[in-house]
């Protein structure tokens, strides 16, 4: 597997994570249970941080190559 390969895996999953941070959000608008609400947003605040690690790790494999791409300096060794 290519890392422009990988680099597409990783946007389609943060697609799909997008989509269900999005999902989640209008079930906890609709909740009745305070309850049931606040475990819908612990879930979203627990998928953005994997939801920007996939969007940053679908750029650096994107353009790894790239020697004017300057790298994400979590990522750099």
């Amino acid at each position: 597997m290519t890392l422009a390969e990988m680099s597409g895996l990783y946007t389609e999953s943060a697609a799909a994570i997008r989509q269900r941070i999005a999902e989640l959000r209008r079930s906890a608008r609709e909740q009745d249970s305070e309850e049931e609400s606040r475990a819908l947003r612990r879930r979203i605040a627990e998928l953005t941080p994997l939801l920007q690690e996939t969007r940053e790790l679908a750029a650096l494999t994107a353009r790894y190559y790239d020697r004017s791409y300057h790298r994400h300096e979590r990522y750099t060794i």
